[in-house]
């Protein structure tokens, strides 16, 4: 059996995979004809035969390749794949009335432009204040009958990252979701400031991440793949400043901190991301002005300079083809404008 597992650790309250878990089985030689919901429910601990019901409808089931019913019934030497959305966590949820900026809503899906400093789900140190108490105020407000009253994550971004966010209101459409995500037919671009000047116009980073042998709180790229999962990070420049670069970045895969370890990785860590080392001067000399500079940026902007820009999908009841896109914040906007005005004045060689 191959498990492919992306939930980030119980304690984390930052991530950004995606939230599905992928299983592999090869049917036994000797397996005698087995409907295939009996047959996943005594192979995969603590699933119930309602979340394998939905994965089915969801059509998330697959033998040797193509989409099944739960009726179906395995045989010897079938391939079953499942692609099953992650269940939200067993916490206590309470609505809080917390601002929520509401890009689209529909009875079956909500997406959210999210602002800085708003962890995304209660963890370890972060039990309220969270967007998931958002939703649930906001669904409860508007006497909305959410089966768990706060939604279903379909993907995650850190807390200090502004952009849009897509969440689900049934287990259905959380589950078709995950089947998008696992394709990689979601469409997710970011906006990132990063350090250092980038020389080709376009490129793509891979290498498999995983937690930091040395720092569990971060993500190393281990490009030998001995570890992590596979990432795929694709990239074009869209304006240069000299010492910094503004970077387009489309993920093709959706680990843990992608875009901040892949940056850091071929050596353009993100402005002011303090977790990967972009919270000082890494480009440009450190006289006493330029050094003024870059501090009053980092105070417009106390986090590191990533938003998720757009996000296109397609919608999981009507089918229909959904792409939305959401300005940069103000004060990435502010640094911005700061960093053009500095390399007006200013010869790079």
């Amino acid at each position: 059996m191959n498990n492919e597992f992306s939930l980030q650790d119980p304690d984390s309250t930052e991530d950004n995979s995606e939230l599905y878990e992928h299983f592999r089985f090869e049917v036994d030689k000797g397996q005698e004809l087995l409907r295939i919901d009996k047959f996943l429910l005594n192979r995969i601990e603590n699933v119930s035969r309602n979340k394998i019901q939905q994965t089915a409808k969801a059509g998330n089931i697959f033998v040797n390749g193509a989409e099944v019913k739960q009726n179906y019934k395995v045989k010897p030497y079938d391939i079953v794949t499942v692609v099953f959305s992650y269940p939200p966590r067993e916490v206590e949820i309470t609505p809080e009335n917390i601002p929520l900026n509401i890009v689209y809503e529909d009875q079956y899906i909500i997406i959210i432009n999210k602002q800085a400093n708003l962890v995304v789900h209660p963890g370890h140190g972060n039990y309220s204040g969270t967007l998931l108490n958002a939703l649930a105020y906001h669904f409860e407000q508007s006497q909305q009958n959410i089966e768990n009253h706060f939604g279903y994550l379909a993907h995650r971004i850190d807390k200090d990252t502004t952009g849009l966010l897509l969440i689900a209101k049934d287990e259905h459409s959380q589950a078709v979701m995950a089947r998008q995500f696992f394709n990689h037919t979601i469409q997710r671009k970011y906006q990132a400031l990063v350090w250092g000047t980038i020389d080709e116009e376009s490129g793509t980073i891979t290498g498999h991440i995983g937690r930091s042998l040395k720092d569990r709180k971060v993500m190393s790229v281990f490009p030998d793949g001995n570890f992590g999962k596979e990432a795929i990070t694709h990239y074009r420049v869209l304006e240069r400043f000299g010492y910094v670069t503004l970077v387009e970045c489309q993920l093709e895969t959706g680990r843990t901190h992608q875009i901040r370890a892949h940056m850091k990785y071929i050596g353009h860590p993100l402005f002011n991301d303090s977790w990967y080392g972009g919270d000082t001067i890494l480009k440009g000399t450190s006289f006493t002005k330029y050094k003024q500079f870059i501090d009053n940026c980092f105070k417009i902007l106390p986090r590191q300079a990533l938003h998720a820009k757009s996000l296109g999908f397609v919608h999981p009841h009507s089918g229909e083809t959904l792409h939305f896109e959401s300005e940069l914040p103000a004060d990435i906007h502010s640094v911005l404008e700061k960093w053009r005005i500095y390399t007006q004045s200013r010869s790079f060689e």
